[in-house]
């Protein structure tokens, strides 16, 4: 990570961010909550419609441009986008860049391995084991071996 973890996220309350149905569980969180939660970052969501309007905007200049630059830059799999994204997020950056009031750097470092924080981001889903062992995963009836003496 080049800068290490940002200590807030300003989002919009879009479904990845989090549970946006009536009468879900308060304590319920989406992956990325999760995963914030996990990391330490505060996940702040825009409430005033002029906060949503700026974060809608950014998004909206993003889904505009994107797919209009790729077009022009001749990209059309993924391996090229890969490569041709960081300059494109270079430029981007520049051009909409705003000198903040205060240049104190406010991402902390990540004190993990690079092996833990793939496991933060990965997708985690809680399940029960049943008495002889098993759980249900995606219409799959999986069995836990049991190995050693320790039961």
């Amino acid at each position: 990570m080049a800068h290490g973890l940002p200590v807030a996220l300003y989002s919009d309350k879009h479904s990845i961010f989090r549970i946006n149905a009536k009468g879900a569980d308060p304590e319920a969180e989406t992956q990325f909550g999760r995963a914030t939660r996990e990391l330490g970052i505060e996940c702040i969501h825009a409430n005033s419609p002029q906060a949503k309007g700026r974060v809608e905007r950014a998004n909206l200049t993003l889904q505009d441009r994107l797919p209009k630059e790729m077009r022009l830059a001749g990209i059309s799999d993924i391996a090229s986008a890969n490569e041709w994204l960081p300059g494109f997020v270079a430029s981007f950056n520049r051009r909409f860049e705003v000198i903040p009031k205060d240049a104190v750097d406010a991402h902390i470092a990540y004190p993990g391995s690079a092996e833990e924080l793939a496991n933060i981001l990965s997708v985690q889903t809680a399940k029960t084991l049943s008495k002889n062992l098993s759980f249900q995963h995606e219409c799959h009836l999986i069995q836990v071996e049991i190995s050693g003496s320790g039961w």
